[in-house]
């Protein structure tokens, strides 16, 4: 089987299950694949909504009603999970709309909101809307990323598509990871 037909095939399901798990990388990938006609956008971008979705509310819930399984008990004695509650308790609403974007929060995040006073309504509603922002954005840059590949490379293969896009991906996020280890604290 090549890796087209298996893209064709499972590629949704790896966007929403990326989304849920990993985060961007899949999700940008779902943008390539969709550049490269494999998946239509509006498919790969509502795989990556539902799946980031999906997995916040979980741990929103975890948060709300499991705060004393080991899971969870993990994720609190994070460092990170103060941060989180600062931010949360100085700026709600923008906190919860924005936190899948900050980088190295996304799983510690909606647990702690869940350990919050937030309601459960209000946080459904502004991670429904920060969800699909996230999910429809990273899908495009994803497509871009397709698109400027082929403008500078010409129609590659797709296993070299995709390995290019990766090579991209990994740079942004370890220049990323390099500036926050740089900065003082």
């Amino acid at each position: 089987m090549t890796i087209e037909l298996l893209i064709a095939r499972y590629g949704l399901l790896a966007v929403f299950l990326g989304a849920a798990i990993e985060g961007e990388t899949m999700v940008i990938l779902g943008g390539v694949f969709s550049h490269r006609h494999l998946m239509s956008y509006w498919s790969a971008a509502t795989a990556a909504c539902a799946g980031s979705f999906l997995a916040d509310q979980t741990l929103f819930f975890l948060g709300r009603y499991a705060r004393n399984y080991p899971r969870v008990r993990k994720i609190i004695e994070k460092p990170a999970f103060a941060r989180v509650t600062h931010l949360l308790e100085r700026y709600p609403t923008g906190f919860i709309f924005a936190f899948r974007f900050i980088y190295g929060l996304r799983t510690i995040s909606p647990t702690a909101i869940g350990m919050s006073n937030v309601s459960p309504i209000k946080f459904v509603v502004i991670n429904a809307a920060a969800a699909m922002v996230w999910g429809f954005l990273f899908t495009a840059i994803g497509y871009l990323f397709g698109q400027s590949i082929e403008q500078m490379f010409g129609r590659l293969p797709l296993h070299r598509h995709v390995l290019i896009a990766l090579a991209i991906i990994i740079v942004v996020l370890l220049a990323i990871v390099t500036f926050r280890k740089s900065r003082p604290a």
